[in-house]
This record gives structure tokens, sequence and C-alpha cells, in this order.
């Protein structure tokens, strides 16, 4: 397992036995757990993603730190947006957007606003960081 795979389970387990408290460097931040189905193998994946929301949206940005590449949770919601999220006390469907244009560039700077650690990631990298709007599903 590499070691990004590890800190996940990790964070994941902690999360989900502190009803979505946990310690280290998401601790103050909003966080919730994405469950896709993998792009390529069809199999379920959970990843934990910090967020903001936009009104009853949740929002997310593949940033993978900066990364030369988008995570593969991205992959999976372009291939599959249907997904799962869930906050402490409660899980439910939701569905994937890609966000373009001034929307992409609105939702982008409201999260980096918040955390600044996003606005650095994006000039760390050539891609634009796409942004991931989450809706639920009733």
């Amino acid at each position: 397992m590499s070691d990004v795979n590890s800190f996940n389970k990790n964070l994941i387990e902690e999360f989900r036995a502190n009803g979505g408290k946990v310690t280290g460097v998401f601790e103050q931040a909003p966080l919730l757990l994405l469950t896709s189905k993998g792009a390529k193998s069809g199999r379920e994946h959970t990843t934990p993603v910090v967020y903001t929301r936009d009104g009853d949206n949740f929002v997310v940005l593949a940033s993978k730190g900066g990364s030369p590449t988008n995570p593969a949770w991205y992959h999976n919601l372009v291939a599959n947006p249907e997904a799962t999220v869930e906050l402490p006390g409660e899980t439910f469907a939701v569905t994937a957007t890609v966000a373009e244009g001034a929307e992409r560039d609105r939702l982008f700077d409201q999260q980096a606003a918040l955390m600044p650690n996003f606005a650095e990631y994006q000039k760390n990298t050539t891609r634009r960081i796409p942004v991931i709007v989450l809706e639920r599903r009733s």
C-alpha cells in the first residue's frame, strides 16, 4: 500500500471512529468522505476530501497538492458522476459536475480565500485545477 493510500485509510478510520473529528494536518479543515466508482475498475473507492459549501452544494477541488496530474477520484467522477458523500451522522447520494468558466473561477477563488494553500497548489502546477460541485440527489 502506498504512503498516500495508507494515510487516507487511517484518516477515513479516524473520521468514522470520531464522528468526523480528525487530528493532524486536517484537524481544522472541513472534511467529507467521497465514495466514487472507479473509472476503469468499477470498484468503489473512498477518499477524504476537503470541501466548501455553495448553497446546498458541496464544492471540492481536484488539487492533488499541486501535482501535475489530477487525482484518481476526479477521473472516477468524470466517468461515473453518481457518488456518495459521508459526513458525521449522515451519508447521501450526490451527482458530481465539473464547474467551468466563470463558475469554476468563482468557486475556486471562494475556497482559496478560506484555505490559501489551494492558491499555492494552483501556482505549483501548469494544469488548471478542476472544481467539482457535488449536488445532493433526492
